[in-house]
């Protein structure tokens, strides 16, 4: 149960006083619709008022507050016009614009005659000084009640500064003092404040400089969420692997399946495959549930290594899974691991949205009574009608579309299976601490043997005649090229190069047979434009990023990227890996449109100079930031609001050690620290996690 100190804070936000239903919804828009999410909101800017010069000395464009004697007003009958008050000091004059004023209301705050303080940005008007609304008029003797620095919080349409401002400061007065949950010999070491004195002090900044991510305030803060985070994916991953009934068991095999498959293999495995196979074999052999992530570049040979895995589970009498995210990865991975499944005489199906009524029916009943080893499938996996007999190794594709919440949805399948997840998206260790902690991490590096390196060439579009030409004289002589665009209709909005358009230009220029393939197509289309490029039927396919992950044409051997400085470098580099997979010489050209930013020339420079995608994927982090890298919404990648994954990397490894030794010495977190780390938890939302802490 979430902490009763903390009850306050996961009020509404409608609780606050003068919150209409107006303000509630542009605001929790914005923050959320907890007090919590309003006090976690940090300011994104501030607004300095102690600038006070005399208005002579006043410079254009800066804020500033001025004591002046109002002179007169000047109200303009056409409503159109702005509605002007002069007023002075003693050193010149200055005009108040107001525009649609409301006159009764300016001579009861602005009296001619009277002295006021006003607040707000001095311009200059055809050798006039002008401040347009005043932010603040105040009599000179409640100038206390004007603040000199303001924290300014991100809006929206609708929403202006001061009730936002109001707001956050009103549900700050909601917390109480908290516990403290950091270990006082770190408070100490980095000169941190306390919880409550560091959220104070990041909502009244005084300069610029108080906003920067590495002051003492923020980093404490962003500590908190980092140690919320990981000691969250380390209680997930205790209850994942379980204890009792919840626990794996050991999944033993001689090797004789994974022989057999083997020996039938065109190819030797390379030392870092087996390196991988055997840290998973490893795992399977334990007591405790498998949870591994296994990385490896594109075309390393993760695949062969999970299906070695899986003929192990087969041969202990048990079921293996193969969970991919899209119907063609699924056929892919069926009509690659055919042949090996052959050999080993194992029996493998497939399962996507697309079975329907008897066959389907057919196919579960065979899946229930055992007589499935190994089913191959998308999300359909988790239908509540897919029953096993007997699951023993679940292996997801592709990770970074399902997040933990998948993980833990494997478990209803019977008894807890060991789980390994595959990924060739390279992650740097930054992100997989936070989105993949709970899980070990093979990784499978180099690529395997017979696998050529692929030239990478950047030119312009300018010269898009000169590369038509150069396919014109390689698809004569049987070559076989990809040629990807970046989006499937014309927009209005984006003159770009659409699939479709490209089509039409290239059959006209090459006469060679071309194919199409997108995700907008009904997907017996798609299979069939592609099986149709697999059998060399046509030699071009222009295709949309729909082959990015997962598609295997060896004889493919040209990546043609249109508009390649639109895509991110893990994209690029998923793409590139789709030729280079024969014996032919391969060569991927990226062609790149005006105007070139610094960040794409950046991505460009990165593909011409490396394939090593463990250097693009740091390159990539460096570039583009944690949370669009992976995706954040399929991710499972941890949307921080107070930690940033990449300036704080070094309080992110702190805090993964920290959880760590944490719940080694105190896994219930029973202690008077365990206590008040309960209360962190629930803070910054990690309920599910605490939900598997016993009481004391």
């Amino acid at each position: 149960m979430r902490p009763a100190i903390l009850f306050p804070l996961y009020a509404d936000i409608r609780t606050l006083p003068g919150m209409g239903p107006k303000l509630e919804r542009l605001i929790a828009k914005v923050a959320g619709p907890k007090l919590v999410d309003l006090i976690l909101d940090l300011p994104v800017g501030v607004v300095d008022r102690s600038y006070r010069p005399k208005l002579i000395e006043a410079e254009p464009g800066r804020i500033a507050t001025v004591e002046v004697d109002v002179v007169e007003h000047r109200p303009n009958r056409a409503k159109v016009q702005p509605y002007k008050v002069l007023v002075s000091d003693e050193t010149s004059q200055m005009e108040l614009i107001f525009f649609r004023a409301q006159a009764d209301y300016l001579k009861t705050i602005l009296p001619p005659g009277t002295k006021r303080v006003l607040s707000g940005r001095i311009e200059r008007f055809k050798d006039r000084l002008q401040m347009a609304h005043p932010e603040y008029v105040v009599a000179p003797q409640e100038i206390a009640s004007l603040p000199l620095h303001e924290p300014v919080y991100g809006l929206t349409e609708g929403l202006t500064p001061k009730p936002m401002a109001k707001a956050v400061r009103k549900a700050l007065y909601r917390v109480a003092p908290l516990p403290e949950w950091q270990d006082p010999a770190l408070l100490k070491q980095r000169r941190w404040a306390s919880f409550n004195a560091a959220l104070e002090s990041v909502h009244q900044p005084c300069h610029e400089s108080d906003l920067e991510p590495l002051t003492a305030d923020r980093q404490r803060l962003a500590y908190d969420e980092l140690l919320a985070n990981q000691l969250a994916l380390m209680l997930i991953r205790a209850h994942l692997r379980g204890s009792g009934s919840k626990a794996g068991r050991p999944v033993v095999s001689t090797g004789v399946l994974k022989a057999k498959a083997v020996a039938a293999l065109p190819f030797a495995l390379t030392d870092p495959q087996l390196q991988a196979l055997a840290e998973i074999e490893q795992d399977m052999k334990s007591e405790r549930r498998m949870l591994r992530l296994l990385q490896g570049d594109v075309g390393s040979g993760k695949t062969i290594v999970a299906l070695l895995a899986m003929l192990g589970a087969v041969e202990a009498g048990l079921q293996a899974a193969l969970m991919a995210p899209t119907e063609l990865l699924v056929r892919q991975h069926l009509s690659s691991l055919e042949g090996s499944a052959r050999a080993a005489g194992v029996r493998l199906a497939g399962l996507t949205g697309r079975e329907k009524g008897a066959s389907r029916e057919a196919l579960l009943a065979k899946l229930a009574a055992g007589e499935i080893d190994i089913l191959i499938g998308t999300h359909a996996l988790f239908s509540e009608d897919v029953a096993f007999k007997d699951l023993g190794l679940v292996v997801v594709d592709e990770q970074h579309r399902f997040g933990v919440h998948q993980r833990m949805q494997l478990q209803s399948k019977g008894r807890p299976a060991d789980v390994l997840v595959m990924t060739a998206t390279p992650i740097p260790r930054t992100l997989a601490l936070t989105a993949y902690g709970d899980m070990d991490v093979s990784k499978i590096t180099g690529r395997p043997a017979g696998r050529k390196p692929v030239e990478t060439r950047v030119i312009s579009a300018n010269r898009l005649e000169d590369l038509v030409a150069h396919l014109r004289g390689v698809l004569e002589k049987g070559a076989r090229a990809y040629w990807v665009c970046p989006l499937v209709e014309e927009s209005e909005k984006i003159d770009l190069a659409t699939a479709e358009e490209r089509v039409r230009m290239l059959r006209q220029s090459l006469g060679a047979k071309v194919g199409l393939v997108h995700g907008k197509m009904k997907a017996a289309e798609r299979d069939a434009a592609m099986a149709a490029f697999k059998a060399g039927e046509t030699q071009l396919l222009v295709a949309t990023t729909v082959i990015e992950v997962g598609v295997d044409v060896p004889e493919a051997s040209i990546m043609v990227v249109e508009h390649a400085e639109r895509f991110g470098l893990a994209q690029l580099h998923q793409l590139r890996g789709r030729v280079g997979r024969g014996a032919t010489k391969s060569s991927c050209i990226l062609v790149w449109h005006e105007p070139l930013g610094e960040s794409a020339k950046a991505r460009l420079k990165t593909m011409r100079e490396t394939d090593d995608g463990f250097v693009i994927a740091e390159e990539d982090l460096r570039l583009r930031g944690p949370g669009e890298m992976l995706g954040r919404r399929q991710s499972g990648l941890e949307d921080f609001r107070l930690a940033d994954a990449l300036v704080h990397a070094d309080l992110l490894a702190l805090a993964h050690d920290d959880a760590r030794l944490i719940l080694a010495r105190d896994p219930d977190l029973n202690s008077p620290r365990g206590e008040a780390l309960r209360i962190l938890l629930y803070l910054f939302g990690r309920d599910e996690a605490a939900r598997y802490l016993r009481t004391g």
